[in-house]
């Protein structure tokens, strides 16, 4: 059984559940836990104790993303250097969020997903890969046209070309509405009601359930789901690209935080600020 302290690894009654675990950094995916996650992903599919995988996050949030420079992160790459320029940056992403994202996504066991909180970019990502996504009520979705591309598949194109086109939060019942996620929960009672679902899939056949999965992945392989998603990489690489253009247009924000996340926050602030005054003039319901 993998042990690592970025990622926990549990099994119980045939469901294994595995929970990023760095919740004061609202489980940012540095290095460390993605090959962690890769780890006890893949151990989990192998395993025939192991009838279903549940994804989770502990603390407040599913996860806002990916780690962009804490020391932990830093510290990992100074002691595990990338190839420089271009070549070993479009290596590194490869590796980490394609390669491995499909593995999890191509992984025999049934795999949920539980999602709370912030959802954010590489959040989105891990949560995708899942074959169901249950939602808390306090989800908060946000996408790009990231490195594993799957939001065409995750929702309809014109949806998809929508909510990327404004950078907008998606919160848990529009998430629901679009079909990224199947079921919206009361946030005190989401692992109950995922715990619930997985012993349901649990109780069946696990070779049976492994060849659902993978007929319905057949079918989206042969509409070219992962010919699209490997072809998207090429264009995040472009986008990535090109927010260092002299002209690009959204002016750079302090720190890290990419473009794109600070128009998405500072639109949430703004609805919020909005809301208030109705809510207080509306009084209680």
């Amino acid at each position: 059984m993998p042990r690592d302290r970025t990622v926990l690894y549990e099994v119980a009654d045939h469901i294994c559940t595995i929970t990023l675990n760095r919740p004061q950094q609202r489980n940012a995916q540095s290095t460390e836990l993605l090959h962690a996650l890769d780890a006890a992903i893949i151990a989990a599919g192998a395993d025939p104790a192991v009838r279903v995988i549940v994804l989770a996050g502990a603390g407040d949030h599913f996860s806002a993303g990916h780690d962009l420079g804490t020391a932990d992160e830093m510290a990992y790459r100074a002691a595990n250097p990338a190839a420089p320029g271009i070549r070993g940056f479009y290596d590194r992403t490869w590796e980490l969020y394609v390669d491995m994202h499909l593995r999890w996504r191509n992984v025999g066991t049934p795999m949920i997903a539980a999602v709370q909180g912030y959802c954010i970019f590489g959040g989105w990502m891990v949560a995708s890969t899942a074959d169901v996504v249950f939602a808390a009520d306090d989800a908060m979705f946000l996408g790009s046209l990231f490195q594993y591309f799957s939001i065409p598949w995750d929702v309809h194109p014109r949806r998809a070309k929508e909510i990327l086109f404004q950078s907008k939060f998606v919160d848990a019942a529009r998430a629901k509405e679009l079909g990224l996620v199947n079921r919206v929960v009361p946030r005190a009672g989401l692992m109950a009601e995922v715990m619930a679902y997985a012993a349901d899939v649990a109780a069946n056949d696990p070779q049976q359930m492994r060849l659902v999965k993978r007929a319905v992945n057949a079918a989206q392989d042969t509409m070219g789901f992962t010919a699209a998603i490997t072809g998207a990489h090429s264009h995040y690489m472009l986008t990535w690209a090109t927010e260092k253009d002299p002209d690009f247009a959204l002016a750079a924000p302090g720190g890290k935080r990419r473009p794109m996340v600070q128009v998405a926050l500072d639109r949430y602030r703004r609805d919020q600020a909005a809301m208030e005054p109705r809510q207080r003039a509306e009084g209680p319901g």
